[in-house]
């Protein structure tokens, strides 16, 4: 087996910057009376009759247990008393847009993840500053007096780094890492803390007795590469404090999806018509929050064989709408060869989005079961 050489430029200066309950707080912000309640973006599950998805929740809100991708039904049970906000993704967006132009300040390198966080390489800076803790400390200074909003920023050699250092310290922090303390902060660290690791590969590690970062370190690079592939080959560095991915400006986006795989198979078509609209909800809502629209919906199935279909359907106007997706995708299930089969993975993907359009956004993906795949 090929074994490749260890190489990471540990003399580069990465920030991930990541908004503090982003859409939250700006409701906050501009409503002083919602300060200390527990705030839920998500619609309200009173009026919808538990329809809806959380898109975020405030620092309150979280302490009762509710988070992002959470069903606003469940939202309500575990807190009763929170203030539902359908969202205003317009404004969070041209605010999103603000919180870049504070960034261009400092660097054109940066790499947008989502609305509301991005990577910034500052190795070399428009302030001309050799520090980037210095960087990042100008930059939450300027989100915080401009906006009235708080980041955490991570500071490292690497993106994986980086974004593990601003996850840290939640809100206002700052947390640096530098080359030589990289193993000591991953060596305590939980197996599922390692970015791209989700439950089944979770799972999978802890039966290889790993279940830290030190755990993974004693584990070869021929072992995980025989048991995860390529992903193996990540892992076996990331637990080194290596990564060699570039800070990618202007990376243009293709599609957004959402997709779900049950450790409960779907064995009725009624079955997959709810999940299907639950998938278009919660598409619909990233797609309203991004101001994007596409021509092209593409559904995925996979079988309780592991054997995936994939159908699309392109329009002749865009959309973005959930009734329009859930259309759309009933459509190309309708059209779908049944099989004698249970559906373990439903998926809904809008693409053809237009050049013009910007890259936001990485495909989501709501793992609600331990069959989640792992990552490649």
């Amino acid at each position: 087996m090929l074994i490749f050489p260890l190489l990471d430029d540990q003399s580069r200066k990465i920030i991930h910057i990541d908004m503090d309950a982003f859409f939250a707080a700006v409701e906050e912000r501009d409503n002083p009376d919602l300060r200390g309640k527990p705030v839920v973006i998500a619609r309200d599950p009173r009026i919808t009759g538990g329809r809806g998805v959380v898109s975020t929740a405030n620092y309150v809100a979280r302490r009762f247990g509710i988070h992002s991708a959470m069903s606003a039904k469940e939202a309500y049970q575990l807190c009763p008393q929170a203030v539902f906000i359908h969202g205003d993704y317009r404004k969070y967006r041209e605010i999103g847009l603000q919180v870049r132009e504070i960034f261009r300040r400092y660097t054109d390198l940066i790499e947008p993840m989502s609305i509301d966080e991005a990577y910034l390489d500052v190795t070399v800076n428009k302030v001309g500053s050799s520090s980037a803790v210095k960087v990042a400390r100008l930059i939450q200074e300027d989100i915080w007096r401009e906006l009235r909003l708080t980041c955490s920023a991570g500071v490292s050699y690497n993106k994986f780094l980086a974004k593990l250092a601003s996850d840290y310290q939640k809100p206002r922090g700052l947390t640096v890492i530098k080359p030589g303390e990289a193993l000591e902060f991953l060596a305590p660290l939980a197996i599922e803390k390692f970015h791209g690791v989700g439950k089944k590969s979770a799972e999978r590690l802890r039966q290889m007795g790993v279940e830290t970062g030190a755990d993974l370190l004693e584990i070869s690079e021929t072992e995980l590469i025989d048991r995860f592939g390529r992903f193996g080959y990540e892992l076996y560095r990331r637990a080194r404090g290596i990564h060699n991915g570039p800070v990618k400006p202007n990376r243009v986006r293709k599609s957004y999806g959402k997709e779900r795989t049950y450790s409960h198979f779907l064995r009725q078509a009624a079955d997959v018509r709810q999940e299907l609209q639950s998938l278009a909800h919660s598409l619909a809502l990233n797609l309203e929050r991004e101001d994007i629209q596409g021509r092209t919906v593409v559904l995925k199935i996979r079988w309780e064989d592991f054997e995936t279909q994939t159908k699309r359907v392109s329009l002749d106007r865009p959309i973005y709408k959930e009734e329009d997706l859930l259309a759309a995708a009933l459509e190309l299930y309708e059209s779908t060869a049944q099989k004698e089969l249970a559906i373990r993975l439903l998926g809904i993907t809008l693409t053809n989005l237009g050049k013009e359009q910007e890259s936001d956004l990485l495909e989501d993906k709501e793992e609600t079961a331990s069959e989640a795949d792992t990552p490649d």
